[in-house]
């Protein structure tokens, strides 16, 4: 079988040598200052977006299990069981 030659300098070789993340460091090395900035600002804005993303899935999952606490408690079903299978606190679902 022959060797296949990866040529480094074509972006398949980059990127078949480091790694995707490797070609983008090396893509964002080569910007001007201006595009520096303005990529860094697009990942401040990303970067925030996902935080407020990832928060308010989280908040809905958690107010989900509160409200299938809440139905199981009112049907009596007992306070461990309704942790071990909400995952919240015994203390938290005493409060419902």
């Amino acid at each position: 079988m022959k060797a296949r030659y990866v040529n480094p300098y074509t972006d398949f070789g980059f990127k078949k040598l480091f790694g995707e993340e490797g070609f983008r460091n090396a893509e964002i090395a080569n910007y001007s200052q201006k595009e520096l900035q303005e990529y860094e600002e697009s990942l401040k804005v990303y970067r925030d977006m996902k935080a407020v993303i990832d928060t308010s899935f989280n908040d809905g999952v958690k107010s989900g299990r509160m409200e299938v606490a809440k139905n199981l408690k009112l049907q009596s079903i007992d306070a461990d069981i309704i942790s071990k299978s909400t995952g919240l606190t015994v203390e938290e679902i005493d409060k419902l």
